[in-house]
């Protein structure tokens, strides 16, 4: 078996919602300044009583409790992460402790940026092959509200926390998958474990808009599929307008294309897997149909999938 099925999804975001306001009030800042460049109206900030791995535990619990499995079965565990609490051990460790799982398995953290759900699904399939893992687990956790500088009002408007995972196993089902890194330090970075983000906007902007139609034009073309043959586009959610720039490359109508991007703002290696849950939850995304997930960050790393549900 060399493709994957989604068996459940999971999500947790904190309680606390952080409006474009509620920022205004910190930096010099505005709701429409912020809505317009970017398409964000809110996102959410851990507080006092949560940290990284609650998040990454309660969007995990979530997706073993809607899969219906064994705990036992679990035979990988993946944390796709920027903001771990701990620089070691690892959060996919913590969580492995916290859920209860075998510890005949390996459970590691991936960190390729805003990429990292993308390099996760990718992770996780190859080490579920190589171990014959009945299931795996993939979480996709950020709290980079707590990697902000407060004083940046380009950058600290964007980001907010979540997390989201999702119960794996082995099918024949469709999947097709495009990686890659250009090994740049500067575009996006956290220079140390408590530095803040740095992120050349302008130069993101550019790098998204260039990059991930080609990658999508690459993925589909491998899969030996067309645009139309796509149900849904689940793209990481960094910018509204990089998200309609891509539509409009691809030539594929925005309703196909999941956006939450008002909700959550950009929550890195989290944004894909909390669109995916969303669509699920909702109904949208259906089994049987034909996603495109696709993602691009710091690195300079991008990636794209294309799998059946």
């Amino acid at each position: 078996m060399t493709g994957i099925e989604i068996i459940a999804t999971g999500a947790y975001a904190p309680k606390n919602i952080v409006t474009n306001d509620d920022l205004a009030k910190i930096v010099d800042t505005s709701d429409e300044w912020i809505s317009k460049r970017t398409g964000m109206k809110e996102r959410h900030h851990v507080s006092e009583k949560e940290n990284h791995t609650y998040l990454a535990e309660q969007a995990a619990r979530q997706a073993i409790e809607r899969a219906g499995i064994s705990k036992e079965d679990i035979g990988v565990v993946i944390v796709c992460t920027v903001s771990a609490d701990y620089f070691s051990p690892s959060c996919a460790c913590i969580l492995q402790g916290r859920l209860g799982l075998s510890n005949d398995i390996i459970a590691l953290d991936v960190g390729a940026g805003c990429s990292g759900f993308i390099f996760g699904l990718e992770t996780i399939r190859a080490l579920m092959m190589a171990r014959d893992a009945k299931y795996g687990l993939i979480v996709g956790a950020e709290v980079l509200s707590q990697k902000m500088d407060m004083t940046d009002r380009s950058t600290c408007v964007l980001f907010g926390d979540g997390a989201a995972a999702a119960v794996i196993s082995l099918a024949d089902n469709q999947y097709t998958s495009v990686i890659g890194v250009d090994g740049d330090e500067e575009m996006i970075n956290i220079k140390s474990p408590n530095g803040f983000i740095h992120m050349d906007g302008q130069g993101t902007y550019k790098f998204a808009v260039a990059t991930v139609p080609k990658v999508i034009e690459q993925v589909v073309n491998k899969a030996g599929l067309t645009y139309d043959d796509i149900d849904h586009f689940v793209l990481h959610q960094a910018n509204l307008r990089i998200i309609e720039s891509i539509a409009n490359k691809v030539k594929q109508p925005m309703d196909k294309f999941v956006v939450n991007i008002e909700k959550y703002g950009n929550t890195s290696a989290a944004s894909v897997g909390l669109a995916l849950d969303e669509a699920i939850t909702a109904g949208r995304i259906r089994k049987g149909d034909k996603v495109l997930l696709c993602a691009f960050g710091a690195g300079r790393t991008w990636g794209a999938i294309v799998l059946e549900m």
